[in-house]
C-alpha cells in the first residue's frame, strides 16, 4: 500500500517525486479557459486511502472525512515529469486536468484553492499525495497553477477549503488585500464572486506554541541568543485558555521561508509550522 501511495506520480515504483520537473514544451493557448472540476459525490478511492503511509521516513495520517476542512499553506505544482503517470487513486496524471495532491484529505476531495495574493480562485480534484516536501500544503497541477497564477514563483500563499458535493459552492471566502493588476486577471481566470480586499497576507513560521508564557519567552531568547530575527510572541484564547505562540517573521517570501527553516534544524527546531495571516 505505501508503494502505490509513494510511486503516485514517480519514474518507479516507490520513488517519490524528488527529481526537476518543468513545463509542457507546447503548453495550450487556451490553458485559462480549461474548466474547473465539478465536485461530485463519489466512492472512496480503493487504494489511495490507508490509514496512515510513511514516506521519507515520516508519517501521515488519512483523515476519515473532509467535512470543515480548511488551510492556509504554500501551494507548489508538478508538470511534465508524471504526466501520464498513476496517482494513489489509480488515475493516471493529467497535467492539463484540474486535480491537486494532498497529505491526509480523502481521495477524491474536490476544494476550491484560492492564492492569497492575487485573489484567484479555483476548484480541483484531490486524487493523489504529496507534496513530501516540507510546509507544502497542496501540490497543483500545472493547469490549476497557471490559472491561479504562480507558475512562474513555483509557489503561492493559498487558502484550501473542502467543498461538500451535495452542496452548492459558494466560491471564495476569504476577506484578502488585492493589487491593482490582479484584478482582471481574476475574472478570467474563474467565475467565483471576487474577495474584497483588506489586509496584504504575511507569512510566518510558527516554532512553539505554549501553555504557559515564560515557556515562549524562554525559547525567544534561546533564538535570540544565535540572531534569529523577527521573533514574535502572539497571545491566543480559545476554550477559556492562554496559548502562547512562538512566530519568526513576516517573511518576504516562500524561499526565505524554506532559508529560515533549514537554519533552524541546526538549533534543534526541525518542524516549524507555516503561518498566513
Amino acid at each position: 500500500m505505501t508503494l502505490a501511495l509513494v510511486a503516485c506520480t514517480s519514474s518507479g515504483p516507490g520513488t517519490p517525486r524528488t527529481t526537476q520537473d518543468g513545463y509542457p514544451s507546447q503548453p495550450p493557448r487556451d490553458v485559462m479557459s480549461i474548466p474547473d472540476a465539478v465536485p461530485k459525490v463519489e466512492p472512496r478511492s480503493r487504494y489511495g486511502n490507508p490509514g496512515n503511509y510513511v514516506v521519507f521516513g515520516k508519517r501521515y495520517h488519512v483523515m476519515p472525512n473532509s467535512a470543515g476542512y480548511v488551510e492556509r499553506g504554500i501551494a507548489s505544482w508538478y508538470g511534465t515529469k508524471f504526466h501520464g503517470n498513476r496517482t494513489s487513486s489509480g488515475e493516471p496524471y493529467d497535467m492539463y486536468a484540474m486535480t491537486a495532491a494532498h497529505k491526509s484529505l480523502p481521495l477524491p476531495t474536490y476544494v476550491r484553492v484560492t492564492n492569497i495574493s492575487n485573489g484567484r480562485s479555483v476548484v480541483v480534484k484531490v486524487n493523489d499525495r504529496g507534496p513530501f516536501h516540507d510546509n507544502r500544503v497542496i501540490d497543483l497541477s500545472y493547469t490549476a497553477a497557471a490559472k491561479l497564477g504562480i507558475l512562474g514563483e513555483g509557489t503561492g500563499l493559498v487558502e484550501v477549503r473542502a467543498l461538500d458535493p451535495r452542496k452548492t459552492d459558494p466560491g471564495p471566502q476569504l476577506i484578502l488585500a488585492k493589487r491593482p493588476s490582479a484584478a482582471p486577471a481574476a475574472r478570467e481566470s474563474n467565475s467565483a464572486p471576487p474577495i474584497a480586499a483588506h489586509t496584504t497576507p504575511g507569512l510566518y513560521l510558527q516554532v512553539g506554541a505554549f501553555g504557559k508564557r515564560e515557556n515562549a519567552e524562554k525559547l525567544r531568547a534561546k533564538l535570540d541568543q544565535v540572531k534569529i530575527p523577527d521573533i514574535q510572541i502572539s497571545e491566543d484564547h480559545r476554550n477559556q485558555r492562554a496559548v502562547y505562540r512562538v512566530r519568526i517573521g513576516p517573511l518576504a517570501s516562500v524561499a526565505e521561508a524554506d532559508r529560515m527553516a533549514s537554519s533552524l534544524e541546526r538549533y534543534g527546531i526541525t518542524d516549524p509550522h507555516v503561518v498566513i495571516d
